[in-house]
């Protein structure tokens, strides 16, 4: 049979993309349905955002100032691999746009001024190492001094092995600089998403004032597989999960994409005392919303 054609006559070229398959449950979306949030409509799996379309979700339209964009990694231990590590960095840096797995500036949210850090997974899997680190800690010192609320995004596979001792060093970097931080009153919230593991949780991820997790989020130290196989037992179901971690005390509560938004501003209005809480978003609500998603 020819190529391009069917029993029934001419085959119709289908356009490719018009579809996008749920990673939980397997429902297929009309991309043109799947909105800026990207959550599944069926199952409301919370499929992955890139740092970029985490921003343009959260913040109000044109609020957000990035900070310290142009700071780059160094391949101080000449890491070698099947492909050095320095090229495996300028090869992500091509591919997503960016020069780090960590995004950060101000920017405001239902009209709360906050600074903003935000982790990129497509870029190296979130891993942290030294400009990750020192980038949170610049954050939390700039808010420390602007008097501003501060709102981390966590998204991780952990600490950068490529980087060794000094990846590790972050952890205590960046905790250091949040017991300053909230020594003088600051007010951090976190917000874990899928997956959150590794040295992150183990550090600036874990010790936020207010913990808030995202739908079936993975969050964690070492991944699930791991620890079975060390303990050679059958793990509790959900382990790991959000919804886990709610019920041991680990996260204070549990969120959808849809309302963290109105969540996390009223929050940081309470915790300033900027604003009354019950009116927060009002006037943005009404006026249509902030974001210029296509889902907002």
């Amino acid at each position: 049979m020819a190529m391009g054609w069917s029993r029934f006559g001419k085959k119709k070229d289908m356009p490719g993309g018009l579809w996008i398959k749920c990673d939980a449950c397997s429902t297929m979306i009309f991309r043109k349905d799947f909105t800026a949030e990207r959550i599944c409509p069926e199952c409301k799996h919370h499929f992955p955002l890139s740092a970029d379309e985490r921003v343009q979700l959260f913040a109000d339209e044109g609020s957000f100032e990035e900070l310290w964009a142009n700071m780059k990694t160094v391949d101080a231990l000449g890491f070698k691999d099947r492909v050095s590590y320095a090229e495996k960095i300028e090869n992500t840096r091509q591919k997503t746009g960016k020069n780090e797995a960590m995004v950060c500036g101000r920017a405001r949210v239902l009209g709360q001024d906050l600074a903003l850090g935000v982790m990129d997974f497509g870029f190296l899997g979130g891993s942290m190492g030294v400009v990750v680190g020192e980038k949170v800690t610049r954050l939390v010192e700039f808010a420390n001094e602007e008097d501003l609320p501060l709102v981390i995004f966590c998204s991780s596979g952990g600490a950068r092995m490529h980087e060794g001792a000094l990846s590790l060093m972050q952890m205590a970097k960046t905790c250091g600089a949040l017991q300053r931080f909230q020594a003088r009153g600051g007010f951090y919230v976190s917000v874990l998403t899928n997956p959150t593991t590794g040295g992150v949780t183990a550090s600036f991820a874990s010790v936020a004032d207010v913990i808030l997790a995202e739908p079936g989020a993975l969050i964690g130290f070492a991944g699930p597989r791991v620890i079975k196989e060390t303990l050679k037992q059958d793990l509790p179901k959900g382990f790991q999960r959000a919804e886990f971690l709610l019920e041991k005390g680990q996260v204070d509560r549990i969120v959808s994409r849809t309302e963290l938004r109105t969540t996390i501003a009223k929050l940081c209005a309470y915790a300033t005392g900027s604003a009354n809480p019950a009116t927060v978003g009002a006037a943005h609500e009404v006026a249509g919303g902030a974001t210029g998603g296509e889902g907002s």
